[in-house]
């Protein structure tokens, strides 16, 4: 189980990392230097890889939640587990809010419709990311839409 969750939140985190910093390099808006930011933390100025793998750890968690809640018996219906993904992924956009305040470094504003914007549709993708990971490691091609 904790396999998978790191499997998951590696992927799921990588590939929001990736989309954040593309939307950061075309657009000028901080966001991938809002996702990686603990300067609020930890004071001094930290190297990139680890402030990334903050993101990961946390990444990790979410998935390990996800993947505790889909091994619950009966609830491992479509809708349950979209529900599961938009609901912890929702719950992690959220933190747009919050990080912006909290944060030393340049960032979005919490007005930033843009930034809030870029930030949901990654946290969007995550959830998806989520979704059509394979669930069982030992069955090739099963996929939790199936």
């Amino acid at each position: 189980m904790i396999r998978r969750a790191i499997w998951m939140g590696t992927v799921a985190g990588g590939v929001l990392a990736c989309f954040l910093w593309v939307m950061e390099s075309l657009t000028g808006i901080k966001v991938f230097t809002l996702l990686l930011n603990v300067d609020f933390i930890i004071e001094r100025k930290l190297p990139v890889f680890l402030e990334l793998l903050f993101h990961f750890i946390i990444s990790w968690g979410i998935c390990l939640v996800f993947v505790v809640l889909l091994n619950r018996k009966g609830s491992t219906t479509p809708m349950y587990r979209l529900g599961i993904a938009l609901l912890l992924s929702m719950i992690a956009a959220i933190s747009y809010f919050p990080l912006t305040s909290l944060a030393i470094k340049e960032t979005p504003s919490v007005t930033d419709w843009q930034g809030i914007t870029y930030w949901i549709i990654g946290h969007l993708i995550y959830a998806f990311i989520m979704l059509i990971m394979p669930f069982r490691f030992n069955q090739k091609h099963k996929f939790l839409f199936y």
